[in-house]
């Protein structure tokens, strides 16, 4: 599959990577990071011009997310009751239903380059939460940022190993979110203890 989006990357250039980077924002799976890492590669063999593959892939996930929020706000009792059939959908999207109401305007900005693949599912619970859109907008924009810069620095940096580099980078990308959820756990747990103790005193 990634070899296949590498292709089209090479072939279709910013049109795939705008396509990419804004249905992935809903919940359609494609393999962005890995498109994001085409884009930089090719940007590196001159192909490519880098400012434009950043500019298209930010703008296009900003896009995305402001459609997924939208959604949500708008449609959020349509979309509880069409993922209600779909288990695997219906837990992810349970989990940013409970990470926005503990976490808020984390959650939206974590969501976006931590925890990527909860990051759809946030931006509809957001909306449905009915959580500020200029503090959804501010957030979301901060975390895409940073997302976007990673994954096309490294596609930059590393074109020579680009299929190599994606492997690593998809494993890479498990390992971080797994090391955000523990900490966010443990902080949970931290404050849990605080509370507790205060009670006790």
């Amino acid at each position: 599959m990634t070899e296949v989006f590498f292709g089209l990357v090479a072939s279709w250039g910013l049109i795939v990577i705008a396509l990419s980077a804004y249905f992935s924002c809903l919940a359609v799976p494609v393999p962005t990071s890995a498109v994001m890492l085409a884009g930089g590669a090719f940007a590196a063999a001159g192909d490519l011009v880098l400012w434009q593959v950043c500019t298209v892939a930010y703008l296009s996930a900003l896009a995305g997310d402001q459609t997924g929020f939208q959604l949500g706000r708008w449609g959020g009792k349509w979309l509880s009751t069409r993922v209600a059939a779909m288990p695997k959908r219906a837990a992810l999207y349970a989990k940013a239903q409970g990470a926005i109401s503990r976490w808020g305007g984390a959650a939206v900005f974590f969501s976006t380059w931590a925890v990527a693949p909860l990051g759809p599912w946030v931006n509809f619970a957001a909306g449905a939460a009915g959580y500020d859109v200029w503090r959804f907008t501010l957030l979301d924009a901060l975390g895409e940022a940073i997302w976007v810069s990673i994954y096309v620095a490294l596609g930059y940096s590393f074109a020579s190993n680009l299929e190599a580099l994606a492997s690593l980078v998809s494993n890479w990308g498990g390992l971080i979110s797994a090391i955000v959820v523990a900490a966010a756990a443990a902080a949970a747990l931290v404050r849990l203890g605080k509370k507790r103790g205060g009670r006790s005193a």
